[in-house]
This record gives C-alpha cells, structure tokens and sequence, in this order.
C-alpha cells in the first residue's frame, strides 16, 4: 500500500522537546522530496520543513534553529525533532512525500499526528 504514517505527536510544555517520525511504504522513498506541514486552530496549512533526496534541507523561518530535519532512506522514515518548543508550535503535523516527477502519481500526505504545547 503506498503510504506515509506519521507518528511521535503528544502532549509537551512549553521549553520541551518531540521527535515525529513518517514512515513511508508501497513506493521508492530515496527518489521523493520528503517534507512536514502544520496546521494549527483556525489557521491554513503551512510548511514547517523539507527534505531533498540528497538530504537538502529547507525550514520556515519560525522554526529555524530549533526544529531538524533528517531522513533515513534504509528505513524509509524521515523525522522531524522539535526542540524548544512553544505554544504556537501546536497544530496537527503531516508528513508530505513529494514525488520527482509527475510520472510518479500525486504527492503522498498522512493522517497527521497532533503536537500540542501546553503547561
């Protein structure tokens, strides 16, 4: 089955840290662009950070220096660790797999896994 499934989402408070994990299945995992979005209460999905194949890396400015990317293409699994996190970093996360071409189908999203950051 082609899939992604995210994973790792929970409860935090504020200064605390949360690794997700997206697990990748039914398709060639090294040849996608692997990416996370959020989408908080009352707002629009928004890009949080992107992974090349080649392991390029790409953040929004409001999570620069405290989020990391990274992927583990043997596995087929990209990660998102969040460090320092704050209440405005709440929102449901999903993972994004985005193929290199058109040939290769639609882009893949999960479910999405829901961070909340609270004291």
């Amino acid at each position: 089955q082609v899939q992604v499934v995210e994973s790792g989402g929970g409860l935090v408070q504020p200064g605390g840290s949360l690794r997700l994990s997206c697990a990748g299945s039914g398709f060639t995992f090294s040849h996608y662009a692997m990416g996370w979005y959020r989408q908080g209460p009352g707002k629009q999905r928004e890009l949080v950070a992107t992974i090349s194949g080649i392991t390029s890396t790409n953040y929004a400015d409001s999570v620069k220096g405290r989020f990391t990317i990274s992927r583990d293409n043997p596995r087929n699994t990209v990660y998102l660790q969040m460090n320092s996190l704050k209440p405005e970093d709440t929102a449901v996360y999903y993972c994004n797999a985005h193929p290199p071409s058109r040939y290769y189908g639609p882009d893949l999203w999960g479910q999405g896994t829901q961070v909340t950051v609270s004291s």
